[in-house]
């Protein structure tokens, strides 16, 4: 029996769960587990102790990492009967360009340290479903080799903002130069976070080299160094120490982003609602809802309970996107009836990515495609434009 004789193929939610039912009856499951809990449980097994707290670690007492899960807690779906869903359409335009789903792969730096291909396996599964990936400064490998993976696949470029301005022009230039659509900046890692694993484990990826392939492949980077990273690692990792923070930033400095790169500009880590409306006045293209998935400041606002101020603030004025604790298809849902465009998806790649590879991310983002395109219909929705706040409780 395939699933086209069942006569579901238009639904890609039955096609995925076909595939798995059918193999079940030739003795074959899953290759990597479906359930998030526990794909991050064979994740912490396969990392290194240090790896796997970085992942999944989050500021001080991470209260705040807690608190992004339980403010999805709090609202919950009404569905509604009789709608006419046999047909949905998951896709939505972004900055001039249509996707597959409201879903972007979130930066995450240092893939290294979770599978040897890093960047390069998650841009490949990326590509494969349509998915913009959104590639970190502090990628194990640098941007070029990523694009050239990729194609002609959607891909954006976070921009880590530090002291060197002719360094960050070289970044963003390089960025166009290899076909990367819109730079997101991450605003709130002006200073590194007090996080108490890394911390335990004596451990930052940084300084044992990981995550500075963009910066040792920079030639603006490389002039500043009396010998090149390959000759002298330490003294390159020094270098990069020094100028990679940047607090000193205001909202007058946007200008100098803004002058210097014709790529829409995102800004990343917005909570509050005035921060919102600075930023539309600066004239970005968007804002990434975000507290760096309770990474950063500990106590900090849940990423969702700020979403509704921010969007009533500057919903219609440019986008808002959202991230920080997507987990499952209920979550993206719940965003975008909170007036989110899309969502950034983050470690549940990220543990695909450490359990198998480009296979284990593709995995995870073809059964989240799978899983939201039937919450779609089951909340009684044909599209996103159908999905309001009246389906929230």
């Amino acid at each position: 029996m395939t699933q086209d004789a069942l006569g579901l193929a238009t639904s890609p939610g039955m096609q995925r769960q076909l595939q798995i039912y059918l193999g079940g009856l030739a003795g074959k499951k899953p290759a990597f587990p479906v359930a998030i809990e526990a794909l991050e449980d064979q994740a912490r097994a396969a990392l290194r102790p240090e790896a796997a707290a970085y992942l999944f670690g989050g500021a001080g007492g991470e209260e705040t990492l807690q608190a992004n899960r339980a403010a999805f807690r709090r609202w919950q779906l009404v569905p509604r009967m009789l709608r006419g869903v046999g047909r949905r359409d998951l896709s939505v335009v972004l900055l001039g360009r249509r996707l597959p789903a409201p879903v972007l792969l979130a930066p995450i730096g240092v893939q290294r340290i979770l599978h040897a291909e890093g960047e390069l396996a998650v841009a490949r599964a990326a590509a494969q479903v349509g998915l913009p990936f959104v590639l970190s400064t502090v990628s194990s490998y640098p941007l070029e080799a990523v694009a050239d993976v990729m194609g002609a696949a959607p891909r954006w470029f976070q921009l880590y903002w530090g002291r060197d301005p002719e360094l960050t022009l070289s970044l963003i230039h390089r960025a166009e130069a290899a076909g990367y659509e819109a730079l997101v900046v991450t605003l709130d890692t002006t200073l590194l976070a007090w996080r108490e694993r890394d911390l335990e484990h004596a451990y930052l990826p940084f300084l044992y080299g990981e995550g500075l392939a963009n910066y040792f492949t920079d030639p603006v980077f490389r002039s500043r160094l009396d010998e090149p990273p390959e000759a002298n690692p330490t003294g390159a990792i020094l270098t990069f120490a020094r100028i990679f923070s940047h607090p000193d930033l205001t909202w007058d400095d946007l200008a100098f982003l803004k002058e210097n790169t014709r790529l829409p500009i995102l800004l990343k880590g917005i909570l509050h609602p005035e921060d919102a409306r600075r930023a539309a006045e600066a004239g970005v293209a968007g804002v990434i809802v975000s507290n760096h998935g309770g990474r950063q400041l500990d106590g900090a606002i849940a990423a969702l309970d700020a979403l509704p101020a921010v969007v009533d603030a500057v919903g219609d004025r440019l986008l808002v996107l959202f991230d920080s604790g997507i987990r499952r298809a209920a979550d993206v849902l719940k965003a975008k009836a909170l007036g989110a465009q899309a969502v950034l998806l983050g470690r549940p790649y990220a543990c695909g990515l450490a359990v198998g590879g480009e296979a284990g991310v593709r995995f995870v983002l073809e059964n989240l495609l799978a899983e939201l395109d039937l919450a779609l219909g089951l909340v009684g929705c044909r599209n996103w434009e159908e999905v309001q706040p009246e389906i929230l409780q």
